[in-house]
């Protein structure tokens, strides 16, 4: 097995020069030139030979052939043509990794359909112990949707340690009350523990980006994951919730279930829990907010079962 690529500046300009490349910023393609730091993400994913590592934005495979030597399976998604044979080329002697060559996305909000069947079919492979891992310096166009929406999946990741924006990062590990906390906060916190890994500065990447970046680590807690009675629900409406954020919350919440319950049972689900006229969703703490849309999906399936 060949030894991993050293993924440095030059080697990526010589690289992608002699086959007539350059990096592409439609695709957000930022590659990080810094050894240790590629390998910093391939070992806080903490892989094992149970595992499958999904891979999003292979680039020319520095970072695939590092969990291609920890996991058992390795499936890596690259949207550019140039840069799959490119790194075709790179792991052709790797039987553990699988190439996917197009967008990992379907539309804006769902993942390819080919992408989780491969993932379900490696980790069937692999026996009754296997994980599943997102693993990636992921582009940063997508990187939100990615995120958010595999967690939505089945299975969902047990792990996720990726390279985004610092900005995305502060947003998944903001606290109530400040400029970064909303939907996706909530969403990721309410199922998942994040930890800021490393905050990584423009200068570890070739092209150089505009912005700093970091390495975030999310782990599923599988039971507050499976203490939901109907996930996308909480997903869906948690996202309603900080549609006006700084309005009032029986405001956004008469709002979000209009047609679904009455100005009356919202009243009697905000008294309940002891939310006043002048709580705010964005004040309140994960727990809060999962028990407030638990009470909401609660009361809208008395009400429908009542009519």
């Amino acid at each position: 097995m060949s030894e991993p690529s050293r993924q440095t500046a030059t080697y990526l300009s010589r690289r992608l020069t002699a086959a007539g490349l350059k990096p592409l910023s439609r695709f957000g393609q930022n590659f990080l030139i810094d050894l240790n730091l590629v390998d910093l993400i391939a070992n806080s994913a903490e892989l094992t030979k149970d595992d499958v590592a999904l891979e999003i934005g292979t680039g020319v495979g520095s970072l695939t052939q590092r969990l291609s030597d920890r996991a058992g399976a390795v499936l890596s998604v690259e949207i550019d043509n140039h840069l799959f044979e490119l790194a075709g080329e790179e792991l052709a002697d790797r039987s553990n990794v699988k190439l996917i060559h197009g967008d990992a996305l379907k539309n804006k909000n769902t993942l390819r359909d080919e992408i989780m069947l491969n993932v379900r079919q490696a980790m069937s492979q692999l026996g009754e112990n296997a994980r599943f891992m997102l693993v990636a310096n992921l582009p940063y166009n997508v990187a939100t949707p990615i995120i958010s929406n595999l967690m939505l999946e089945t299975p969902p990741p047990d792990r996720i340690v990726v390279t985004i924006q610092k900005e995305l990062a502060d947003r998944i590990m903001a606290v109530p009350s400040t400029k970064d906390y909303g939907a996706l906060s909530v969403w990721l916190q309410a199922i998942s523990d994040p930890t800021l890994v490393r905050v990584l500065s423009p200068k570890v990447f070739w092209p150089r980006p505009k912005v700093h970046s970091a390495i975030l680590r999310l782990d599923l807690d599988r039971q507050r994951y499976e203490s939901f009675e109907d996930l996308r629900y909480f997903h869906d409406t948690t996202r309603a919730l900080f549609f006006h954020r700084r309005k009032f919350l029986r405001s956004v919440v008469v709002s979000a279930m209009k047609g679904r319950l009455e100005k009356a049972d919202v009243d009697e689900v905000l008294a309940d829990l002891g939310h006043d006229e002048t709580t705010r969703a964005e004040a309140m703490a994960v727990p809060e907010i999962v028990r407030l849309v638990e009470a909401i999906r609660v009361a809208e399936d008395a009400k429908s079962e009542n009519v």
